[in-house]
């Protein structure tokens, strides 16, 4: 499948620079072919969570906006959907 990821040498990058979340408007952030799974393994341990799916990322400004992804209350889980959302001024 040739699916849109972000690769590890990017994952490093993006840990550098600090940023505090991660958001994609494609279904994986790795590679479905790498099992190591690098850029949840490395985001996750850097302590930067991740949210995958997003759309109408075009339409945000470029900064001025406060963006939301409040999770359900869920123990050891894995994956689980929220209810993402951007407030614009």
């Amino acid at each position: 499948m040739d699916a849109p990821f972000i690769p590890a040498a990017e994952v490093d990058r993006l840990v550098a620079a600090g940023v505090r979340l991660v958001g994609v408007d494609f279904g994986n952030v790795d590679d479905t072919d790498d099992l190591a799974r690098p850029a949840h393994t490395g985001l996750l341990e850097a302590g930067i969570p991740i949210v995958e799916n997003l759309r109408g990322l075009d339409r945000l400004p470029r900064d001025g906006f406060v963006f939301s992804a409040p999770p359900i209350a869920i123990v050891r889980g894995a994956a689980f959907p929220v209810r993402a959302f951007a407030e614009v001024p």
